[in-house]
């Protein structure tokens, strides 16, 4: 179901072209916001981060098993710039899963922002 149809179906209250078009505009601006999605509680979980420590994690093992079995100093380099990377992001992944997450009625102090 599109935005029209479902415009169409609320609570036979009548609205201009021009009024469902600028709550429509209005909406479409909302949802791009990720910050309010956040405060809503309604933002999607990340993918990305997980899937990037997974990536990093394989490629580091990689990396070292073939760096250990050639002797390749270029592999061991390879690894040794990958690995504080891999690290650097499952720390982050982490400290994400262990935050505590604000129930929905209650408010955070203003200012706090995660570094991470």
């Amino acid at each position: 179901m599109d935005d029209w149809e479902m415009w169409e179906m609320r609570d036979e209250v009548r609205l201009s072209p021009r009024e469902r078009m600028a709550l429509l505009r209005i909406e479409a601006d909302l949802r791009r916001d990720r910050r309010f999605a956040r405060r809503m509680g309604a933002a999607p979980r990340e993918v990305w981060l997980p899937v990037a420590v997974l990536l990093l994690t394989a490629a580091s093992v990689f990396v070292a098993v073939m760096g250990i079995r050639t002797s390749d100093p270029a592999l061991l380099w390879c690894f040794a710039l990958l690995w504080p990377l891999t690290l650097f992001q499952a720390f982050r992944l982490l400290c994400r899963a262990t935050r505590t997450r604000p129930r929905s009625g209650a408010r955070t102090p203003r200012g706090t922002q995660p570094w991470l």
